[in-house]
């Protein structure tokens, strides 16, 4: 589990986050939605120690190991432009080593896997210069399975991913979070895969929680167009909300 306690961040001003409580639970996978700007990414930095914050956030009671009890894509990595995706996904494992250890063949069995699942494995001696996009955020997220931690923060991970590749890798975290009990947050601008995948959606705005449940109650057209500033709707064919932009009419 992970829980955010009246934890704000702010840079040199007023608060642009918080202060905000928030618990997931073991297992549970959060999604994270707002406009730009509204707290998302920041929220998740605090967790991992990128940016200081007030308030206290909790692993369930343990002190945080760097890396071995959070693994954390960030939207936008270092990414060093000759080197190779397997060491790039290998340096997910560095936490596991030690001060002066070497990969051992867990190790190395880890990364394979990551590849694998992120259908990468091809790859694996491709330097990181010479990837798509897609492929790019692709090694970034293998990178942090390969920590094998038991909370998953993802910020934007299907951003430069087309839909095929963006639902196979959201299906390879819901079946990796239920096969493994990992908690999941993930922050997410798209709304219809936030509400399909996500078991529960916390809507930021300014900086601060304006809704909090299940996708049905909190991606509804009142909440989204209050915040959003456009035309939207919202349709449920049984499956989940799906969010609809519709063009503003012009005379």
């Amino acid at each position: 589990m992970i829980a955010w306690r009246d934890v704000s961040v702010s840079f040199g001003g007023p608060p642009v986050v918080g202060p905000i409580s928030l618990t997931v639970v073991d297992g549970e996978w959060l999604g994270l939605i707002g406009p730009n700007g509204a707290g998302k990414s920041t929220l998740l930095k605090a967790a991992v120690g990128v940016v200081e914050h007030t308030g206290t956030i909790d692993l369930g009671g343990r002190a945080s190991r760097a890396g071995l009890d959070v693994a954390w894509m960030p939207q936008r990595p270092h990414l060093p432009d000759e080197m190779t995706v397997m060491d790039y996904v290998l340096l997910g494992r560095t936490p596991h080593l030690g001060r002066f250890g070497t990969e051992r063949q867990r190790d190395l069995d880890s990364v394979r896997r990551s590849l694998e699942r992120l259908d990468l494995f091809e790859l694996a001696g491709r330097a990181l210069a010479t990837l798509s996009g897609g492929e790019a955020q692709r090694a970034v997220l293998a990178r942090a399975l390969a920590q094998e931690a038991p909370v998953l923060l993802l910020d934007e991970p299907t951003s430069n991913l087309d839909i095929g590749h963006a639902l196979d890798v959201l299906e390879i975290i819901d079946t990796l979070r239920k096969h493994d009990g990992l908690t999941v947050v993930t922050a997410i601008h798209d709304l219809t895969l936030a509400g399909r995948f996500a078991d529960r959606v916390v809507f930021l705005a300014g900086g601060n929680v304006v809704a909090d449940g299940h996708p049905r109650e909190v991606l509804t057209e009142d909440h989204l167009r209050a915040h959003y500033g456009a035309g939207i709707r919202v349709v449920d064919n049984g499956d989940g909300p799906t969010v609809i932009p519709i063009r503003n009419s012009r005379a």
